[in-house]
């Protein structure tokens, strides 16, 4: 287990990078560090790699201190974004090198080398020359020489950011049963929402040196825990919201009155918006308006402003129709029967209260 405990940082003159850092990572799970560019997550990550220190705070791992030991000594595993792979040396080699560190020879070693190239899918890759390989399989060989040592953590900075968007995604999946395969606890930073989600357990999001929230992924994409995160995430329908004093789990925003479970837990003198996923609409009868009138409340109508068409889904831009000031973003699965709404369609949307949130307003960090 690894367990931070009140981590500051600052680099000279007054730059504050990190502020009261705390967390656990438990035995054999992926937590992801994700944040915006200059957050404080990578400096974090060294810290625990041991190759910064923190100015207050510790590092724990299964109970013992390490916040003063050298990286050697932690043993823990870190694979850079840029793979730093040997180019002088064949795949096989460069598995082999830390190993070879660590006083392996002989049959041990070429077994553990064998292992390895077995687990990243790169069975008869052995002999070749790193610099003659794509970039996934680069990616692949610089996680295998990482796992050769059996790390008791391993660190990735940036995993998948060199890699296009085919290939990520592709990999996403495959490191991730990887990581399950090996069991070993990984901590990963990364500023793409997809590849948290795709590849993480539990989600820590950082803004200007501070947590923002940090949870199960399913937990923190459901319930952001302010304005930041759900902005981060990707949610573009924040209504500002005030609750219904005669019944608190209801909330007034400016395209009507809905039914928020859970919405009376925030204080009445609170600021809050009301969060609808992109996913908690379906379109009443294909879009008809006709339809609309057999439907149950709520229901949004509205003329479509921006369509987008991407493969397995589509995603509408909608302008309700009493409240022309107010853009709202959906998405449709795509079921290949019609054509979807396109812009300057009228359509009406069926939305599910089940799946709204409200949100505090701020951030932990402001």
């Amino acid at each position: 287990m690894l367990e931070l405990r009140d981590i500051h940082k600052h680099f000279p003159p007054d730059k504050e990078v990190l502020r009261g850092i705390s967390l656990i990572v438990p035995e054999g799970e992926i937590a992801c560090l994700l944040g915006p560019s200059g957050c404080g997550k990578s400096t974090l990550l060294r810290i625990v790699a041991g190759l910064e220190t923190p100015d207050h705070g510790t590092v724990h791992f299964n109970g013992e201190d390490v916040t003063g030991q050298p990286p050697h000594r932690r043993r823990f595993g870190l694979m850079f974004q840029d793979y730093a792979l040997f180019p002088h040396m064949t795949v096989a080699g460069n598995i082999a090198y830390g190993l070879q560190m660590a006083g392996l020879s002989g049959r041990e070693l070429a077994a553990r080398v064998a292992a390895m190239l077995d687990l990243v899918n790169l069975e008869d890759y052995g002999a070749r020359a790193v610099d003659a390989l794509s970039g996934g399989e680069q990616q692949r060989v610089a996680l295998a020489r990482t796992l050769a040592p059996s790390p008791r953590l391993l660190l990735l900075d940036e995993p998948l950011a060199n890699l296009d968007r085919l290939l990520r995604e592709e990999l996403e999946v495959e490191l991730r049963v990887i990581l399950k395969r090996v069991g070993v606890t990984t901590l990963f930073v990364t500023h793409d929402q997809e590849e948290a989600f795709a590849l993480a357990d539990h989600i820590v999001v950082m803004n200007a040196g501070r947590i923002e929230q940090q949870g199960l992924a399913p937990d923190v994409y459901r319930h952001p825990a302010n304005t930041f995160v759900a902005s981060f995430l990707g949610f573009q329908n924040l209504l500002p919201a005030t609750l219904d004093t005669e019944q608190p789990d209801y909330v007034r925003t400016a395209i009507g009155r809905f039914r928020v479970p859970g919405a009376g837990s925030l204080r009445d003198s609170e600021r809050g918006r009301l969060l609808i996923p992109p996913e908690a609409a379906v379109l009443v009868d294909g879009g008809s308006l006709d339809g609309a009138a057999n439907a149950a409340p709520p229901v949004l109508r509205g003329r479509v402003v921006g369509a987008m068409f991407r493969g397995s889904l589509f995603r509408l831009q909608v302008t309700p129709d009493d409240n022309p000031e107010i853009s709202l973003r959906f998405e449709f699965r795509n079921r290949g029967r019609e054509r979807p709404p396109g812009v300057g369609d009228r359509v009406a949307l069926q939305l599910d209260e089940g799946q709204m949130t409200m949100v505090p307003e701020g951030s932990v960090a402001g």
